[in-house]
């Protein structure tokens, strides 16, 4: 460590993390490796290339597989398709499926043709899709007519009434203005829309020849995928990420999870609507990594059943999806060992990392910090102490900038929680179609502040505390939520643990513990009283328990907290 000034650097493997300040929680990560001046089409090529016979793509329950050459070519068919039915560079395609093959083909075909890829939830209903179609005027839907609970089909004909009849040549809809063509993932008659085989059998050589040879014409700045938040308060807003973004910020990563070392197969248990699976997907592509779906719909037991038949190296899951993986290894005990495991989305206790080491029997866990706006911010170093893991989200990427400040937008010192904000190559430029969000969101110099409360240390490490609104304000005293769960996922009998904040006259909010435990058996306020004893601040002690088998929760795995407050203070008033 080489002190120059108040300048810091710290040293790893060519790249230099400045601490560009002694005391104050600022640092900024650079490297001599140049950016890559690429599309995720490029991207993609290099793959098809350098892993050509190499499997890319397992989708277990479909029993459907692609070679890196066969996707690529497929997708070049798809993309050729989609420009054959009238869309043409920077139209919007928003596909609204779970996790079919046909998902990721229809993505790559998008980015060959220079269509940005609008990322749907598949849970969402007709007022949802109608505002996000809306939203950024989306030009074309890809989905199922139907898939397990999600009725696409029914869901569509309430939007637009006469999908029925309607002239596919010819569509238009008065309530989805922008809406030019449906394309079913479907082989059957399809009625007003294409079908996703209509779409593969309509070019032919020269204009399939026509994608392969346009590709150097997209523009590396262009939007490349657009990403919805959450929606866990109000309507969500829409994330562009450009090709540059995305092709640079997954390029370190896959250095950080050392996806470089060996060829990998994903057990694939996110969505890939997330954000999360555009980070390890396109990660993967610089290095001829395979993702195997094991399901079509997110399922612990056919996700075990994945890892030990198909011996998958490396797993990727939520913390919540972790703690469902556990459950299902304690009760079947297969023979599994992972290489590595990824956890990201949320934060992991580290109770729950330690039992993916020991129940899951993973070599290596690693950790992820990101948000939507920001792609992948801190991930794991290569070789790191066990500790960081534990204690961390991971540590600063490549050509990224971030600081921790107060209430009044000061830099706080290393080692004091406030909030984080970023700079850097892949935060977002500003929210599309929402220019006053962007305007709270961004400050004059360019920073984005993330709403995490975050606690940043000199060695280029970082940790979330918790959101700023789940923070707890008791009788005056500020209490973070995640300090309380980490510890009680320590006690024997609980399987999963949320703290909220609940109204109370008196003392403004009181601490509240919803508890999931490991044998199904509820547990007292007392025994969690006597837990906390002598080691939690009696102000952090929750006051009050719910026991509850399942949790509110996005279709990406969040914990809804604000329903959980709304689902105590109903049952409060009803007593």
């Amino acid at each position: 460590m080489l002190a120059i000034g108040t300048v810091l650097i710290l040293r790893r493997s060519g790249n230099i993390c400045f601490r560009l300040s002694s005391t104050l929680a600022h640092l900024k990560y650079k490297t001599d490796l140049p950016l890559q001046s690429k599309t995720v089409g490029q991207l993609l090529d290099e793959c098809a290339e350098k892993y050509s016979d190499r499997p890319a793509i397992i989708a277990r329950e479909q029993q459907k597989q692609l070679s890196f050459r066969e996707l690529l070519d497929d997708a070049d068919r798809f993309a050729a398709g989609l420009k054959s039915i009238g869309l043409s560079y920077g139209d919007k395609v928003g596909i609204w499926a779970p996790n079919l093959i046909e998902w990721l083909i229809a993505s790559i075909a998008c980015a060959r043709a220079g269509l940005p890829v609008v990322a749907l939830n598949p849970a969402l209903q007709s007022r949802e899709l109608e505002y996000c179609i809306n939203k950024i005027d989306v030009k074309c839907i890809i989905c199922p007519e139907e898939s397990k609970n999600y009725k696409f089909r029914s869901i569509l004909n309430e939007l637009v009434p006469e999908l029925e009849n309607i002239d596919r040549s010819n569509f238009s809809c008065r309530s989805l203005p922008s809406l030019k063509n449906v394309i079913f993932i479907s082989e059957g008659n399809t009625r007003g829309a294409f079908s996703y085989n209509d779409i593969m059998n309509i070019p032919d050589s020269q204009s399939v020849k026509s994608i392969k040879e346009d590709q150097k014409k997209i523009d590396v700045h262009s939007i490349m995928n657009i990403q919805f938040t959450s929606g866990t308060t109000g309507f969500p807003k829409a994330i562009p990420r450009t090709h540059f973004q995305v092709v640079n910020n997954t390029y370190f990563v896959g250095q950080r999870l050392q996806l470089d070392q060996k060829h990998h197969t994903f057990c694939w248990q996110v969505p890939n609507f997330h954000g999360y699976g555009l980070i390890v997907g396109t990660a993967g592509w610089h290095n001829g990594s395979t993702i195997l779906y094991p399901s079509i719909h997110y399922s612990p037991k056919k996700s075990l059943d994945a890892i030990m038949e198909a011996r998958c190296t490396y797993l990727l899951g939520t913390p919540t999806m972790y703690v469902d993986l556990i459950k299902e290894q304690s009760t079947r005990n297969e023979n599994i060992s992972p290489d590595f495991a990824l956890t990201g989305g949320a934060v992991a206790s580290p109770q729950l990392i330690k039992d993916m080491q020991s129940v899951l029997r993973v070599n290596t866990v690693h950790v992820l910090y990101g948000l939507t706006e920001s792609l992948a911010a801190f991930c794991s170093l290569p070789g790191e102490d066990t500790s960081k893991v534990y204690t961390t989200v991971g540590h600063i990427v490549p050509h990224t900038e971030a600081k921790v400040v107060d209430n009044n937008r000061n830099t706080v010192k290393f080692g004091v929680p406030g909030e984080l904000c970023l700079k850097g190559v892949a935060i977002l430029d500003g929210y599309l179609g929402d220019d006053k969000k962007t305007a709270e969101t961004f400050d004059e110099e360019g920073w984005f502040y993330t709403g995490d409360q975050f606690i940043m240390y000199e060695d280029g490490y970082g940790n979330i505390v918790g959101r700023i609104k789940d923070m707890i304000i008791r009788g005056g005293e500020n209490i973070y939520p995640k300090e309380i769960e980490n510890f009680l996922q320590t006690h024997p009998n609980i399987l999963e643990v949320h703290v909220v904040g609940v109204p109370h006259k008196r003392l403004g909010e009181e601490v509240w513990a919803c508890i999931a435990t490991k044998n199904g058996e509820p547990i007292s306020l007392e025994e969690v009283k006597q837990f906390c004893d002598k080691k939690l601040a009696y102000f952090k002690i929750p006051a009050a328990v719910r026991i509850l088998k399942d949790f509110p929760k996005t279709t990406s795995g969040k914990i809804q907290k604000y329903k959980l407050v709304e689902q105590i203070v109903h049952e409060n008033k009803n007593k």
